[in-house]
C-alpha cells in the first residue's frame, strides 16, 4: 500500500485575496472571521462526538473548548 506522507505547512496568501480582504470593511472581515470559528468549532465538535459517542455533552464542551483554545482553557 502506497501512503504519502503529509506535511503541515503554513498557507501564504495570494495577493489577489489580500486585494479582496483590503476591500471588505472591518465589520466583513470580522464577519468572516466569525463564520470560520464556527465553522471550525463545529467540525471539532462533530468529529470528537463521531470519535466518543459515549461522552456527555459537558464532557464533549470541555473537550472543544480546550481545543479550539490550544489548550489554555
Amino acid at each position: 500500500m502506497n501512503t504519502v506522507a503529509r506535511r503541515f505547512t503554513d498557507e501564504i496568501l495570494s495577493d489577489d485575496m489580500a486585494a479582496i480582504l483590503r476591500d471588505k470593511s472591518t465589520a466583513e472581515r470580522l464577519a468572516i472571521a466569525s463564520g470560520m470559528w464556527r465553522f471550525a468549532r463545529q467540525l471539532i465538535e462533530r468529529t470528537t462526538k463521531t470519535q466518543h459517542p459515549d461522552w456527555t455533552d459537558t464532557e464533549l464542551q470541555s473537550h472543544v473548548s480546550r481545543r479550539m483554545s490550544h489548550g489554555t482553557v
